[in-house]
């Protein structure tokens, strides 16, 4: 049997569940992107408001592709379990939040509706760095994108997050609802200021006068999430049921830690965010940075040293003394170029990272990490380089660590096994590559794909280590590398 509204009641009673009326519950949030991330951060943050008594905080999940979330969740109507792993400790919850899961192709009159309710206050999203349709070396929308064409062509049926959001401002404008509040959940460095601009831009183009209102009446709040959410696997599910006598196609698993920092910049109603653990603040740029460079930039250079060597988990890399002392050299030379917020502990949020690194009970695979390298890298790798040459630092491990990205164009592990390059700039950078005949042409022609080209020094040692690493592997590579540099 699936876990549903019908058979709850089957679930162990040490299961924690909704004890608040699911059918009260108003759905107060529109989330664009309702993949796993969600479903284990910010869902479960609305889930305590919920929980709270507070019951304006359901959520409306839209997928902008697939439709896979809503066959997985919508027969369990919207019920999942937030399975929380730590080493062998795990906690299962059943959470409600989520009250149905719409899909933007099919439906996107539907979605637009959603986003135009006079219930809806709040809008999050999860669409992941390459969703925004934004120029890699601009920052600004790429109107020459079919997507973004197609949705000012025919701003009604819009297939962007973009397009979408100004389809339903411009509906809430004229019906004289109140404004939103529209929070960027991704990993991009002054997430809000960008989404607003490609809110901005599209508006333009369709009333002025609208795009005048959005810039006065919404906000986009900068935001940073950080948790650890593995992709589900089918052994996840079948262990699932066993545990609570019921398959439940919608679980997700997560680590414990859970962070949302949220510049405090509100256009109307919100939950009381600090209540259930949020921080609120002016400025959330410096806790945005820290965790780019030294969470997801120590996640990238895992994932492509890791996954070049053979390790499928995070957790393989860091248990060895090789890859434990790699991402502490990565750390000793990006810390420099940070301007920790008051709060942030630099050396225990290390030591904190590190240990989140080592939970094997995650089993958070270096292929999923690597996915879409060339929309991660410029925010977790290039701009520390850049940082670091600005203050004449060392940075031979980042040095290290973007070579592994472009020997990971090549398709092969250090063994001969195929990967797939799974990246929207896939074409881009195999076309690249192709007649780059050395390393230096190589590491020149792939980052010539992601924006400037990094200064001669900075190139020559990323092309010195991508041969190193063509030639060698990686393990000799690093065998070589920490005993020079001990």
């Amino acid at each position: 049997m699936r876990l549903s509204a019908t058979t709850l009641g089957e679930v162990p009673a040490s299961v924690a569940r909704p004890t608040y009326d699911r059918a009260a519950v108003k759905p107060g949030v529109v989330h664009l992107g309702i993949g796993a991330f969600h479903r284990a951060h910010q869902a479960a943050v609305f889930e305590a408001a919920l929980a709270s008594g507070d019951l304006r905080w359901g959520v409306v999940g839209v997928s902008l592709r697939s439709a896979s979330v809503r066959e997985q969740i919508t027969p369990q109507d919207g019920l999942y379990t937030l399975l929380v792993r730590d080493g062998e400790r795990q906690v299962q919850q059943i959470m409600g939040a989520v009250q149905r899961v719409l899909v933007a192709p099919e439906d996107p009159e539907a979605v637009i509706a959603a986003l135009a309710s006079p219930d809806t206050h709040l809008v999050t999203l999860t669409i992941t760095e390459k969703g925004y349709c934004l120029d890699r070396k601009t920052g600004r929308i790429m109107a020459e994108d079919a997507d973004v064409a197609a949705d000012l062509a025919e701003p009604e049926r819009p297939r962007t997050a973009a397009g979408f959001l100004v389809a339903a401002l411009a509906r809430r404008r004229e019906a004289g609802l109140a404004p939103l509040s529209i929070l960027s959940c991704d990993n991009l460095p002054h997430n809000g200021a960008l989404l607003k601009g490609a809110v901005l831009a599209m508006a333009e183009v369709r009333d002025p006068t609208l795009a005048a209102w959005i810039a006065k009446t919404c906000t986009f709040p900068a935001t940073m999430v950080d948790r650890i959410v593995p992709a589900t696997t089918d052994e996840d599910i079948a262990d699932l049921s066993a545990l609570i006598g019921l398959e439940d196609r919608a679980m997700v698993k997560a680590e414990p830690f859970l962070q949302w920092v949220i510049e405090d910049s509100f256009a109307g109603k919100r939950p009381d965010f600090a209540a259930f653990g949020v921080q609120l603040t002016d400025a959330v740029a410096p806790w945005e940075e820290a965790k780019l460079r030294l969470l997801n930039g120590a996640h990238s250079a895992i994932a492509y040293l890791g996954g070049l060597a053979g390790d499928r988990f995070v957790h393989e890399f860091v248990g060895t003394a090789q890859g434990l002392l790699f991402v502490e050299r990565l750390w000793d030379e990006v810390v420099p170029t940070l301007n920790p917020p008051a709060g942030l502990d630099v050396l225990a949020y290390r030591k904190e990272l590190m240990a989140r690194f080592a939970n094997s009970a995650l089993q958070h695979r270096t292929r999923q990490i690597a996915m879409d390298g060339s929309q991660k890298l410029p925010q977790r790798l290039l701009a520390p380089l850049s940082a670091v040459r600005d203050k004449g630092g060392s940075f031979a491990a980042i040095a290290l660590a973007i070579a592994a990205w472009v020997r990971w164009q090549a398709g092969t592990t250090d063994t001969g096994e195929r990967l797939a390059i799974d990246d929207p700039a896939a074409q881009s950078l195999a076309d690249a590559l192709r007649d780059a005949a050395t390393p230096h042409a190589r590491a020149a022609a792939a980052l010539a794909v992601l924006g400037p080209v990094p200064d001669e020094a900075a190139l020559d040692a990323v092309a010195a280590h991508l041969g190193h690493l063509e030639t060698f592997g990686v393990r000799a590579v690093l065998t070589a590398f920490l005993g020079e540099n001990a």
